[in-house]
């Protein structure tokens, strides 16, 4: 997802050395549209072709290329409607679970120094990293915004060690293995730092290991842009393992989705994007969901729904069947093209996943439960967007039946419910050490962009003019961000022990005073039943999680086949830089108290942080975190900042009379060395066992 706007922003290629100082047609009501969607190709974690970057000064956000006469269009659509924050009228609640999971091992996974030094760094710096993992047959596999690894159950990547072909500014690089995902996908890099070409951008990753066909699936956002930085053509990635080994080859389906969510209101006419997309899977079926949004409007035309065969996929069939099914319904009839079975309008449909092979709904022909929000604007004004109060009490139960067909002759229904919970808000920002203060050394890319004095290594004065333009410094002084702590869409959504589970993101309170409202966890555990062919459902149990003096956002769920669960977060505040969090989960007692996993060692520090890079910023956080079940173990990952960096470190030799790596912001002590970071941020990602 982006809650958002396009996460492919920075403000200055930072590879500095010192030398060189099928188009688709529209859902209708029913069962949808099936259509027919070809393999083609396969992929493999190796890196493809590519020309080492060296010096260079490049501009990755596109803006700054001429401030003066910007694009008519930009290309960067928001990607969620709401605003601000509403009112957290819900005392939080943290209650003693009924189990205390034990915390095994625990290592740093993908971090922005392998982001954007993978590929010989012909990639772009990207926040936020958007959390993919899917854990079986003894492999993790994690793939964030944009890159990929494999590791083994002791943290150590299994992919082979391409250190010395990772050539960079004259040195080879260890991104302790990592690809990027256009080299999966078999696109050229993201940009090619020679001649300044651009390849697709691939977006907004996400995996599951399925135990049934014993295959891992990522599927990922990919689109292309014209030369004015209008939509091209946009599609999912599907790649499915060919084995149950995901070190080797990978079969790879294409599905467009430029023009699905078309309606008959102008401002909303497509090209769209089909952002956020993310997966589940019942005992037949693969399932991706996406929200569709105009690329040219600030409008939502639904969630979709793409459906097909798991085993079709697993077996690497040429051709496979999938069935688009449009959510859309509308609130105020100001629309048309909507599905008249369903109540509410479709916004971040999350499908379940079950753990194991056993879990799975087999009533109404075989059905897939989802879970959705409807307080944000996309469920109450998607044709402008024009604001609610970001407050609901209910959430929405899907269930999609029949879904065995999907295997011969595709004849899927879907249908939903309305669920009372108690109440839950768009969270506000979650403030982090030093929030709303000038940067201080703690955040030494923040710091640099305010500080007019140090001695550059070509006699200059001013560290600024390392990363922006005068006219970008002018802009005001760089301040500690407040974090996005997303909107209140639906997060990770299981079905295990015969409940749906899922959490979202909500505004907490603790007195009468707004300011005081901190961001937290609303959690649901529901009791499906689709006995009559379309679904009902009761509450088994619901509540809200939060602290008055500290936030936890971007909760995914994990639950074991027994019930026993664990909620993946990040927590962090005025006193706790982001870290990487977990709290235990179950039906009898729900979500307890949080536990550290990892602690943050700094403040975020990242481009979107900051008005120099980004005008107005958008402190860019998580979009979503991961659990997977592994028997009866839970594998969590979650955004955090896993290492700290001095100012004068993260300068090097660009200051004078300085010494460490010639890449700008590494914080790598020698030349060539390994970085903590990159120049632009300083994001990484943890990756823990728990055994609930």
């Amino acid at each position: 997802m982006k809650p958002r706007f396009i996460a492919y922003l920075a403000a200055i290629a930072l590879i500095v050395s010192l030398i060189g100082a099928s188009a688709a047609s529209p859902a209708i009501a029913g069962s949808g549209v099936t259509r027919e969607i070809a393999l083609a190709g396969t992929g493999s974690p190796v890196a493809g072709e590519f020309t080492p970057s060296g010096s260079a000064t490049d501009l990755e956000f596109p803006a700054q290329e001429d401030e003066a006469s910007p694009a008519a269009f930009d290309g960067t659509i928001d990607r969620s409607l709401s605003r601000g924050s509403g009112s957290g009228l819900v005392t939080a609640t943290a209650k003693k679970a009924k189990s205390n999971p034990q915390l095994g091992t625990s290592f740093e996974g993908l971090n922005f120094y392998q982001q954007r030094y993978s590929r010989g760094g012909n990639q772009f710096s990207v926040e936020p990293p958007d959390q993919g993992m899917c854990v079986g047959n003894g492999y993790i596999v994690e793939a964030v915004n944009d890159v990929f690894n494999v590791f083994n159950f002791s943290g150590a990547s299994v992919l082979p060690d391409n250190t010395s072909t990772n050539v960079v500014a004259g040195h080879p690089r260890n991104v302790n293995h990592a690809i990027d995902l256009n080299s999966f996908f078999q696109y050229p890099p993201a940009i090619d730092r020679t001649t300044g070409v651009r390849g697709p951008n691939v977006t907004d990753p996400t995996c599951y290991y399925d135990a049934q066909t014993q295959r891992f699936y990522l599927v990922a956002l990919t689109y292309a842009l014209t030369a004015t930085n209008n939509l091209q053509e946009n599609h999912l990635d599907i790649a499915v393992s060919t084995t149950s080994n995901p070190t080797g080859t990978w079969h790879i389906y294409k599905v467009d989705v430029t023009n699905d969510g078309t309606f008959t209101v102008p401002e909303n006419a497509c090209p769209c994007l089909g952002d956020y997309p993310h997966i589940g899977a019942d005992a037949n079926g693969f399932y991706v969901t996406t929200n569709s949004y105009p690329w040219n409007g600030n409008g939502f035309n639904g969630a979709q729904i793409y459906a097909s065969s798991k085993r079709q996929l697993a077996s690497g069939s040429a051709t496979v069947y999938v069935t688009h099914i449009d959510t859309f319904a509308s609130v105020n009839g100001a629309m048309t093209g909507e599905t008249p079975s369903i109540k509410q309008p479709g916004f971040t449909l999350w499908p379940a996943q079950s753990p194991g092979t056993t879990s799975y709904e087999l009533g109404a022909g075989g059905t897939e439960y989802l879970l959705s929000s409807n307080a944000a604007d996309e469920a109450t004004h998607p044709v402008s967007g024009t604001g609610g109060n970001y407050t609901s009490s209910q959430v929405v139960l899907w269930a999609l039946t029949n879904t065995s067909s999907l295997d011969s002759t595709p004849s899927v229904s879907l249908s939903d419910t309305v669920l009372a919970v108690g109440q839950y808000a768009l969270p506000p920002k979650a403030d982090q050490p030093g929030s709303g203060s000038a940067a201080t050394t703690d955040s030494p890319q923040g710091y640099c962009l305010n500080n007019e004095t140090t001695v550059l290594f070509n006699g200059a004065h001013g560290c600024w003019k390392l990363l922006v333009s005068a006219t970008a410094h002018a802009r005001g002084t760089a301040t500690v961000a407040r974090l996005d702590s997303n909107d209140t869409r639906m997060q990770q959504v299981m079905y295990a022990n015969g409940k749906v589970w899922g959490a979202l993101d909500t505004a907490v309170s603790f007195d009468t005073t707004p300011a005081h409202n901190k961001a937290g966890v609303a959690w649901f555990i529901v009791k499906p039943d689709v006995s009559t062919g379309s679904v009902t459902g009761s509450v088994a149990l619901t509540g809200t999680n939060g602290y008055p003096d500290k936030n936890i956002t971007y909760p995914a769920i994990g639950v074991t086949p027994s019930g026993r669960g664990v909620v993946a977060v990040t927590i962090v505040g005025s006193a706790i830089n982001p870290s990487a969090g977990y709290a235990a989960i179950d039906a009898q007692a729900g979500m307890g108290d949080v536990q550290i996993a990892a602690a943050g060692a700094a403040p975020d520090d990242g481009f979107t942080n900051y008005k120099q890079q980004l005008n107005p910023p958008r402190p860019r956080w998580g979009d979503y975190g991961a659990a997977a079940v592994d028997g009866n173990t839970i594998w969590i990952a979650s955004e955090y900042i896993a290492h700290a960096c001095d100012y004068t470190t993260w300068g090097g030799p660009f200051f004078a009379g300085g010494t460490g790596d010639n890449l700008l912001g590494t914080c790598a002590t020698s030349e060539g060395g390994v970085g903590t970071r990159a120049a632009l941020g300083n994001w990484s990602t943890r990756i823990s066992k728990l055994t609930p």
